[in-house]
């Protein structure tokens, strides 16, 4: 093992749960009460059914496809799972405070956004040594966003190195690398506390690249809508005015947001109720007015900033892009050679030890092919 240069990466799985059962709670409320609705509903015109004479319309195809007790029975096994669901279950919260899905069948397990689609699953993380890619630390979280999993993969990692003698300070001045995913003030904290060499960009570091100047995804003229510069500032009055005429009063001398500063600016709702730029200007039909956040300088000890300007330089985008050969394949060799492909457990603890597992096989093939170098 190499022991200077690691890779951090997620690989989200679907798991032993189905996103049919995934909501918010007063959406599997409504879900329990469409069920119940619905069996009541059968049984009516089951009974009118049974009350009729006539023999052909009562064993008509619609009643047999609509009617079965059997339909009847199932629906209200799953009205009666949410019930119970419901019973032990409140709201579930995410980190922002704000409710999040829970999951009938696994309530431990996440609705993640994949290249996919969405997948009701586990994001497996694996921190790989570049030298001969092994896996030092593996945990699987219900959590679809990377924003936090830096600290607890970092521990992990520690502790996997002192159980095999490396010292507690193994780490410290190493490379870490990780995609924009983990871009986050929490995540480069970890990284600022456990005094890691870290290369993580943000989500627009492609536009200010040079090597991705001329192919148009990575464009940063190529606008949709009016940005900043398609206003003018009128310095005697500080307002700004907007492409039509129209003047933008400020509402705040200082907003804070990721660490930058900025003056916020907003137009009179009826400037833009009707105006003919509107769809060239404000994004979403719902949107009643426009609102201009003008950076005007940076928290000190802004992380993120730091941090995109380390990448940005020549030596910076060089380790980054290692990156990509370090850690995709060994999520290719555990999915497709390994044939881990969804996680068959329910629950963390043990999709967590599932996952775990089949890094320690991938190691294993590891030390198979080069020792204990």
């Amino acid at each position: 093992m190499g022991g200077t240069f690691f890779a951090l990466d997620g690989c989200k799985l679907p798991s032993n749960a189905s996103k049919e059962w995934s909501g918010k709670i007063s959406d599997l409320v409504r879900k329990k009460e469409k069920m119940e609705k619905r069996v009541t509903e059968l049984l009516k015109r089951q009974m009118e059914a049974d009350q009729k004479e006539d023999k052909e319309e009562k064993d008509s195809d619609i009643f047999k496809g609509l009617n079965r007790p059997k339909q009847v029975e199932r629906l209200r096994r799953k009205a009666e799972r949410i019930r119970e669901f419901l019973k032990e279950n409140g709201e579930r919260i995410g980190r922002t405070g704000k409710e999040i899905k829970s999951n009938v069948t696994d309530n431990e397990s996440a609705n993640m956004m994949t290249s996919h689609g969405v997948v009701q699953g586990y994001n497996g993380q694996a921190v790989v040594d570049r030298k001969f890619q092994v896996i030092v630390n593996g945990e699987a979280f219900g959590e679809g966003q990377d924003h936090y999993h830096v600290g607890p993969m970092v521990e992990g990692a520690k502790e996997n190195l002192g159980a095999i003698g490396y010292s507690e300070d193994c780490l410290e001045d190493k490379v870490w690398v990780a995609d924009s995913n983990y871009s986050s003030p929490a995540n480069l904290e970890a990284c600022r506390e456990e005094k890691l060499n870290a290369y993580i960009p943000d989500k627009k570091f492609r536009t200010r690249d040079p090597r991705f100047a001329t192919q148009e995804r990575w464009k940063s003229g190529r606008r949709k809508k009016f940005g900043l510069v398609d206003f003018r500032y009128q310095e005697e009055t500080d307002e700004y005015i907007c492409p039509n005429g129209k003047v933008l009063h400020r509402i705040a001398k200082k907003a804070i947001g990721d660490g930058v500063i900025y003056r916020r600016y907003v137009a009179n709702e009826e400037d833009c109720l009707g105006c003919e730029l509107r769809a060239c200007c404000l994004k979403g039909k719902t949107v009643r007015r426009r609102q201009l956040s003008v950076p005007v300088g940076v928290v000190p000890g802004n992380l993120l900033k730091a941090m995109a300007e380390k990448v940005d330089t020549e030596r910076g985008r060089e380790i980054y892009h290692q990156r990509i050969g370090i850690a995709e394949p060994v999520f290719a060799n555990i999915r497709a050679v390994k044939g881990l492909d969804r996680f068959t457990l329910r629950g963390k603890i043990k999709v967590n030890i599932q996952w775990v597992l089949y890094c320690m096989v991938h190691n294993i093939g590891k030390i198979m092919s080069y020792g204990f170098a």
